[in-house]
């Protein structure tokens, strides 16, 4: 059976791959390497994990086409690239094509823990510090929060704005929830950065705007409002 906080590190540079799953397994993830990206792929399709973490640049397979590939079987599945490569168009790419987070090499192992963290983070923990993930079970799953016409279901990760339930992302869901819970004000992005992504600094990505491209890719355009200037705002409905 699958352990909770289960991760595959997937990078064809034997130290950096050693290295990170020594400093996850201290901190009580169960960790599984992979070597190539072929074998990264391979593994994640047929097994199921809590998080991979994925380099970008691998000969045999890059990252990029492990992370399609990956995404077409398992829409579901969370992932974090580490990567060489700190332009903006490659971080916004792998954003947008589904990764939950991009981290730039050389990395602080602080900030890789802390990034890791949140995306093991419960939802039911939305707006606790990065550092407060709690081990012992998912939220329950009649938690519902409801802001005008949208209902969103805690234990089931889901959305619906009347026309049926929609499946997000953790984080998707941990940031709509928040919005939802200022409906109808501005919500500036250092304060979604802090209270969903546990970030206290701009970690160099555009990971709110992507994440709000997606929510209104599947939910509407019209949910969420950009206010120049401050942030974004839940529209009340």
């Amino acid at each position: 059976m699958r352990q909770p906080g289960s991760i595959l590190i997937v990078d064809d540079e034997p130290k950096i791959r050693s290295f990170i799953g020594r400093a996850l397994a201290a901190a009580g993830y169960a960790t599984e390497l992979a070597g190539s990206g072929a074998e990264g792929l391979r593994r994640a399709l047929q097994a199921r994990y809590d998080l991979v973490i994925l380099d970008l640049v691998m000969p045999d397979l890059d990252g990029h086409q492990v992370l399609r590939r990956l995404l077409a079987g398992h829409p579901e599945q969370a992932v974090i690239v580490l990567s060489c490569v700190a332009d903006v168009a490659a971080k916004v790419d792998c954003l947008e094509r589904g990764a939950q987070d991009y981290l730039t090499k050389p990395f602080s192992l602080a900030e890789l823990l802390a990034r890791v963290r949140v995306q093991l983070r419960p939802a039911g923990q939305a707006g606790q510090p990065a550092g407060a993930r709690a081990h012992d079970g998912a939220p329950a799953s009649g938690e519902v929060t409801r802001a005008g016409g949208l209902t969103l279901d805690v234990g089931r990760l889901v959305a619906d704005i009347g026309h049926g339930p929609v499946p997000l992302t953790r984080l998707e869901f941990l940031l709509l929830r928040e919005l939802a819970e200022h409906v109808g004000a501005s919500v500036p992005k250092e304060t979604l950065l802090a209270t969903v992504w546990g970030y206290d600094f701009d970690p160099g990505s555009n990971v709110v705007d992507v994440c709000v491209r997606r929510l209104r890719s599947k939910l509407g355009f019209d949910l969420i409002k950009t206010v120049r200037g401050e942030g974004y705002q839940l529209v009340a409905r």
